[in-house]
């Protein structure tokens, strides 16, 4: 039985786990559909690692500045990493998002991309496909 784990960022905060008794190729499987909305760009079984592209999203009505003036083409932009782990009879399936917003940063660069907090509905949304494809395999999560 497998264990998969996501982690992003260079730290583990906000990662969520999940536990499942099943194969290795079950959990694997659950955690490709747990990011089947995103371009995967690493996809590597043997070391139980996939990783998302950046992903680019809209975001109205952000300001910057003393005087808040809105920004056109505001904008976050989101990628996922994922790990799965074998623990003996358990899968560990681990997975994060990494999170960066469009910021007035002054200076000679005015903008530039800087750390946020993940969103809460891009984990819920990956929780939601794993644990369903988990299920589907017929896996009972712990």
């Amino acid at each position: 039985m497998a264990l998969v784990t996501m982690v992003g960022c260079a730290s583990l905060a906000g990662v969520q786990e999940r536990y499942a008794v099943c194969s290795y190729e079950h959990a694997w499987e659950a955690a490709l559909e747990g990011v089947k909305d995103r371009s995967v760009t690493k996809q590597d079984k043997q070391s139980g690692v996939i990783e998302t592209a950046w992903l680019e999203i809209p975001v109205q009505g952000r300001t910057f500045g003393a005087l808040q003036r809105e920004m056109k083409d505001s904008k976050d932009r989101s990628r996922i990493t994922l790990t799965v782990k074998r623990l003996g009879e358990v899968t560990k399936i681990g997975f994060a998002e990494e999170r960066q917003r469009w910021a007035f940063r002054g200076g000679s660069r005015l903008f530039g991309w800087a750390p946020t907090d993940p969103s809460e509905e891009v984990m819920r949304d990956v929780q939601s496909r794993l644990d369903a494809k988990l299920k589907e395999h017929g896996c009972s999560l712990t």
